[in-house]
């Protein structure tokens, strides 16, 4: 895009001051890079339901840009433009909605519950050769990210592919204004999102609006009632049915729901007249970057699953976001089909490589080798991915971020398996995305001025510890929470830098939380006059704490006849200054026990309000956790503290919340065994039939329970149930496989996962215990690996 800044004002209908500038680029988070990366950024600023990003406009003037959109009229500045309008998302819809007019392509949309960008993905892969094509960046299908991802559109493109994605009535209307697309591909229809519609037939109606000016339409007959619904409202379009394209090879592109997928891109080709699919194999589609760790202490970010301009951007802007206060290595490979001279292509990158602040550039290809006097950082180069697997310096490495962005062809799955810390096959997968959406629920249950403490001890519930603080400091939460001293430590050695409360502050830590700037929960006088006298020892004064108050639960804190002699003793403690006053609401998920609840809120309410009073300065009050979040509203005070919610359970079953974890592994042998077979210790599992039976690498040391063997829990194998035989081992298990078609060894296996009843719940349920437990169960040993949009 280019476009004048006066022209945007004109096109959105808003109101334009200060000085003109040209603009090529849209930055909407001011924590981001893009601004440094992007040419011409335009900054947009909105007033959210927690941030007002209106507060970040000195920064980002500061950082260089002198364009900006807001909701509001701000201070002007010398240099800079500014349009102001009523709603920033609308605004840039509208933009977009302009941009895509003056695109004289081909615009393809892609809309469905699942399989959007393996769809996208594979698509690209099957284009002519030389056809320059643009997709939407990773899965940048929402209100904000469908326009966001039109405007990156520079105009030259052949075929332009956007994803649309929805979670209530009403989105796909917008949606449609902006792509307007020549053709719709259908995808899978289920589940997701469903609370927000009445039935399926409203949600196929509301995705279909997709399609009302589209000339052609793929879809699959198989994803009811979306086929027929199709078939009955676009009658006279050129309807594809890819059902109707049997070619497709089951050997070769794998499980149904893949060969169903292949069958939908076989059938878009026909749609476009391009060749026939070759379908040697399905490709490979990471359709998120993951995040885990490497080799030598590092932190491995793969994101090679698409290499063009924009995503690199993205890339790099997430690299900074994790790095912190680690050197920073890129790999890159050669980028094909840009549209840009290679003078142009390599300058532009070299550019935005200077602009990261990238320690050590690696580069993979003949191209990149070429141009090798464009990068000013350290730099090594190498023909093929073989060869850097073969000669990588430990120290391009070593203790570093290390973010893998390669064109497919350069197959860097094999430079990541190469880079990662070795652990056995069972890992568990956490869902940065799903987190964040989880948290933006509860916050819109709370007031804009109320504050939020994280919990993240136990290794965040069992999701693993830094990632998932470096994610919640980005995103603005107020506090986090650790249940020891060691586990703030190792958040500070990782460059997390926001406040951190420890909740078992014992004396033994209490240098090294000052050492470390970590704040004590104080629950006892005993506990207060220690921690004062460890502050008075490091010569410092007014640490922060955090002051526990027992209202009923009786585990640790402040009796309420000790809240007196408490008020006495705070102000004659010039050592400690007191940051917040809690408690907890132990029955708050008990509808059972809301008159005792009330009872503690009230009594929270006494003593809380006591200490506040007593203390010349502002103190911090909070006792809600997540169900309280939801269920007493009364109790948010200044501040609540999010912990089982974050990662996807409520006090009861909700299908707003997304869990986070998925614990799978892969089938390392399967057997044929005949009916009176027996299977594993003391022949517990007695075979009533001849059945198939796999050996799994997870067991009782991964946190898999023993109580769940002998049938009592399930995993998923190909979306089919597999029900556990025998008793669990210390590090395996067996798994019958007899009615899961077309399985192999080293097919994947879900422990556990999002998919209902083969979720945490439905495991606690069958053991008898808590979603909790099962999350923090997930052994050390278990690699842990992430993954973000």
């Amino acid at each position: 895009m280019e476009y004048q800044l006066s022209q945007i004002a004109a096109i959105v209908g808003g109101g334009f001051s200060g000085t003109d500038s040209t603009v090529q680029s849209v930055v909407t988070d001011s924590r981001s890079l893009t601004c440094e990366l992007g040419t011409g950024p335009m900054f947009v600023a909105m007033c959210g339901a927690n941030h007002d990003s209106h507060d970040f406009i000195g920064e980002m003037r500061a950082r260089g840009v002198r364009a900006f959109l807001t909701e509001r009229a701000v201070d002007a500045a010398p240099g800079c433009g500014y349009v102001v309008v009523r709603n920033a998302i609308e605004a840039l819809q509208r933009l977009a909605s302009y941009h895509r007019a003056q695109f004289r392509g081909t615009v393809v949309g892609i809309t469905g519950s699942n399989g959007k960008t393996v769809i996208k993905e594979w698509i690209a892969e099957e284009l002519p050769a030389g056809m320059k094509c643009y997709r939407s960046p990773k899965s940048y299908n929402s209100q904000l990210g469908v326009p966001l991802s039109v405007l990156m559109l520079e105009g030259d493109e052949r075929l332009a592919i956007f994803e649309a994605g929805i979670s209530k009535p009403g989105e796909m209307e917008r949606l449609e204004r902006i792509i307007r697309p020549d053709v719709v591909v259908f995808t899978s229809i289920g589940d997701a999102h469903q609370e927000n519609f009445l039935n399926l037939d409203q949600k196929c109606l509301e995705k279909m609006i997709l399609a009302r000016g589209a000339s052609r339409i793929v879809y699959h007959s198989h994803y009811e009632p979306l086929g027929r619904m199709i078939a009955a409202h676009f009658a006279g379009r050129k309807l594809y049915d890819a059902a109707a394209f049997p070619r497709v090879p089951e050997a070769v592109v794998g499980n149904e729901a893949s060969r169903r997928n292949a069958q939908i891109v076989e059938a878009f080709c026909a749609a476009m007249d391009f060749p026939e699919p070759a379908f040697s194999s399905a490709p490979e589609v990471a359709m998120r970057l993951e995040v885990k760790e490497g080799i030598n202490d590092s932190v491995l970010i793969n994101d090679a699953y698409n290499l063009d301009l924009n995503s690199l951007a993205l890339a790099l802007d997430y690299l900074h976001n994790v790095a912190l206060s680690r050197r920073r290595t890129l790999v890159l490979s050669d980028i094909a089909q840009s549209g840009l001279s290679d003078d142009e292509l390599y300058g532009r990158v070299a550019g935005m490589v200077a602009r990261a602040g990238i320690d050590t550039f690696i580069g993979i290809g003949p191209k990149l080798k070429r141009y090798a006097s464009l990068f000013a950082c350290e730099r090594e180069f190498f023909a093929s991915t073989g060869e850097c697997i073969a000669r990588i310096g430990r120290d391009a490495v070593a203790g570093r971020a290390v973010l893998l962005k390669g064109a497919r062809e350069f197959r860097f799955e094999r430079l990541a398996h190469a880079l990662a810390r070795k652990s056995h096959t069972t890992v568990l997968e956490v869902d940065l995305d799903a987190m964040i959406h989880n948290l933006n629920y509860f916050r819109a249950q709370l007031s804009p001025r109320t504050k939020l403490v994280a919990m993240v001890k136990a290794g965040s519930y069992g999701a693993g510890d830094f990632e998932v603080a470096q994610m919640l400091q980005h995103e603005g939460v107020d506090y986090l929470a650790v249940a020891f001293a060691d586990e703030g430590v190792l958040l500070r050695e990782r460059g997390i830098a926001m406040p951190i409360v420890v909740l078992n502050a014992d004396a033994d830590s209490f240098d090294l939380m000052i050492a470390n700037r970590l704040e004590p929960e104080i629950y006892g006088f005993r506990s207060l006059d220690d921690f004062a006298a460890a502050v008075s020892h490091a010569g410092e004064a007014r640490y922060p704490i955090h002051l526990k108050l027992d209202t009923g639960m009786h585990r640790l804190g402040f009796m309420e006849e000790e809240i007196g002699r408490l008020c006495e003793v705070l102000p004659t403690r010039p050592e400690v200054k007191v940051a917040s006053v809690f408690s907890h609401l132990n029955c708050a998920d008990m509808p059972e026990e809301d008159a005792y609840t009330r009872a503690q809120i009230a009594r929270f309410d006494r003593m809380s309000g006591a200490v506040a009073a007593s203390l010349p300065y502002p103190v911090l009050r909070h006792t809600a956790n997540s169900a309280a979040i939801e269920r007493f509203p009364e109790a948010q005070y200044d501040m609540c503290r999010l912990g089982l919610g974050l990662y996807g359970f409520g006090w009861r079953h909700n299908d707003a919340l997304r869990p986070v974890s998925t614990l799978r592994t892969r089938i390392v042998q399967i057997r044929r065994l005949a009916a009176g077979e027996t299977v594993g210790y003391g022949r517990a599992g007695r075979l009533t039939r001849p059945s198939v039976v796999a050996t799994i690498p997870v067991g009782y040391a991964d946190g898999l329970d023993r109580r769940l063997g002998c049938g009592r829990w399930s995993v998923r194998v190909g979306g089919e149930a597999a029900p556990v035989v025998g008793r669990i081992c210390m590090d395996s298990c067996m798994i019958d496989i007899t009615d899961v078609h077309g399985v192999a060894e080293g097919d994947e296996v879900l422990i556990f996962s999002p998919a209902a009843g083969n979720d945490p719940e439905a495991m606690a349920r069958v053991l008898g215990t808590i979603p909790y437990e099962v999350m923090t169960s997930v052994s050390g040993r278990v690699k842990r690996i992430y993954l973000k949009e």
